[in-house]
């Protein structure tokens, strides 16, 4: 009986906590493996090496050395590298294209100090894989000495505003230097381009109140223009107006003429021994009764002392009357 509960008892806990390999999905085993194995990879990777086997991933090569010489160039693929014979694979170089972004600080001709931000991008060149892989240690730091240098030579000759309107031969120029200086290592420049130029803020917001106050200045140009416009077609108008204003009355004055003519012909007519002055008269004070009617019927209150009577009727009617005698004799 002792003997059966130690065997239930030891296959109790044999059945809690397993001793035996047991497979897993393969999600936890490859965390398992990263996490509890980190060996486990890099054991992977030697296999190819034991086997003399290398493996070249696309759009890379491999630098291949025998006894610490450089042999050959291995493209993408799998190669057989004996160890035996001292052959051993000293790195890889990748040939897809790589930015460089380059932020340099400098001075315009017109004393802004700037900051242009240049974007270089660049691969290397498979048939210069060795140049490429020995003869540079630090590549972005060559390229990034070379864009200080053009730079720095370039922008001081130009003013803010020139800078900003040259931004494509300032990309240029580097362009060119950096494609004669690189070229020399194994590497290719495949774009240069100038991707901001940044003042001082306080030289923005000064631009911008240059800017501003331009604009304004334009503004008030078309607004005097407008406004000088408007009181020229007004002008127009008013002499237009006054014109025809003018003709209207003087034909007025030409009909009431005609008007005083015919009826002091027709009234010398038809009444015998009446003379031209004895008409003007009556005319005169027909038309003084018709000047009192209208001052009489107007809407305005105003007041208008004017001396009424026989009396002062033929008083206007002769200052009427010496007026026009005057005016006839200076005439003449």
């Amino acid at each position: 009986m002792r003997g059966k509960k130690e065997a239930m008892k030891f296959n109790s806990s044999s059945q809690s906590i397993p001793n035996w390999p047991v497979a897993l999905p393969d999600e936890r085993f490859d965390r398992m493996e990263n996490e509890k194995f980190p060996a486990f990879q890099l054991h992977i990777r030697n296999m190819g090496n034991l086997l003399c086997c290398v493996q070249v991933d696309q759009s890379t090569v491999a630098i291949k050395e025998q006894f610490g010489k450089f042999s050959d160039v291995l493209d993408p693929g799998c190669h057989c590298l004996p160890l035996c014979l001292g052959y051993r694979v000293a790195g890889n170089l990748s040939l897809r294209v790589q930015q460089l972004k380059v932020k340099c600080e400098t001075k315009t001709k017109d004393n802004v100090f700037v900051n242009v931000v240049a974007s270089i991008q660049y691969r290397a060149l498979s048939e210069k894989a060795d140049d490429a892989f020995y003869r540079l240690t630090n590549t972005r730091s060559q390229i990034q000495a070379y864009v200080f240098d053009v730079i720095r030579g370039t922008v001081p000759k130009l003013n803010l505003d020139a800078a900003f309107e040259q931004k494509n031969d300032i990309a240029k120029a580097v362009e060119e230097e950096l494609e004669k200086a690189m070229s020399h290592y194994g590497f290719e420049i495949v774009e240069t381009l100038i991707v901001d130029i940044g003042p001082d803020e306080h030289v923005k917001k000064a631009m911008n109140e240059i800017n501003a106050a331009a604009r304004l200045r334009m503004a008030a140009n078309e607004k005097a223009e407008a406004e000088k416009i408007l009181q020229i077609k007004r002008a127009e108008g008013e002499a237009e107006s006054k014109y025809l204003s003018g003709v209207g009355i003087a034909r007025q004055r030409q009909a009431i003429v005609d008007g005083l003519r015919d009826s002091v012909i027709g009234f010398s007519v038809n009444v015998p021994g009446t003379t031209a002055k004895d008409v003007m008269d009556m005319v005169l004070v027909t038309q003084y009764f018709d000047t009192m009617k209208e001052i009489g019927a107007a809407s305005k209150s105003s007041a208008v002392f004017i001396p009424h009577g026989p009396g002062a009727v033929r008083d206007v009617a002769a200052q009427i009357r010496d007026g026009l005698l005057e005016g006839s004799s200076i005439q003449y």
